[in-house]
């Protein structure tokens, strides 16, 4: 499927949204993760109550920025969206049960992770037809 076909599937005002969205989650995640980094709160005491220490949030860190590289990256875009959908399901779980906060703005994000993920899906499904060697959805094109 070419670009053109996709943005004839999504539209053009669709395609230009996605790209908004895109780089303003971009823009969330690298200040969370510097948020981490730096060791402000709340990530000092949410990491600290999870109990896995500095490394896990350096770790936490290092995936906001590769994925927010990655939505920028449109082959990349669709599938930086699922993972972050998994990243701020587990966030917003550690809020709920972990550290007592709310869990509004890590459900709210992963929505709009979930929308990207849902308006890059052709993207996703090229890329891992290309990582797996499949063509059609099957092995070798049988």
């Amino acid at each position: 499927m070419t670009t053109s076909t996709r943005r004839g599937a999504i539209g053009r005002v669709g395609n230009i949204a996605l790209w908004g969205l895109q780089i303003v989650l971009a823009g969330f995640f690298l200040m969370s993760a510097l948020g981490k980094f730096g060791n402000a709160e709340p990530a000092a005491s949410t990491f600290a109550a999870i109990g896995w220490g500095g490394w896990f949030r350096n770790l936490t860190g290092a995936l906001e920025v590769a994925g927010a590289v990655a939505l920028l990256v449109p082959r990349l875009a669709g599938a930086a969206g699922l993972a972050f959908v998994g990243l701020t399901a587990c966030a917003a779980l550690v809020e709920a049960f972990v550290s007592g906060g709310g869990v509004f703005l890590p459900l709210t994000v992963l929505v709009l992770c979930a929308v990207v993920a849902w308006g890059r899906r052709d993207g996703t499904a090229r890329l891992w037809a290309a990582v797996s060697g499949r063509r059609d959805g099957r092995r070798d094109g049988r």
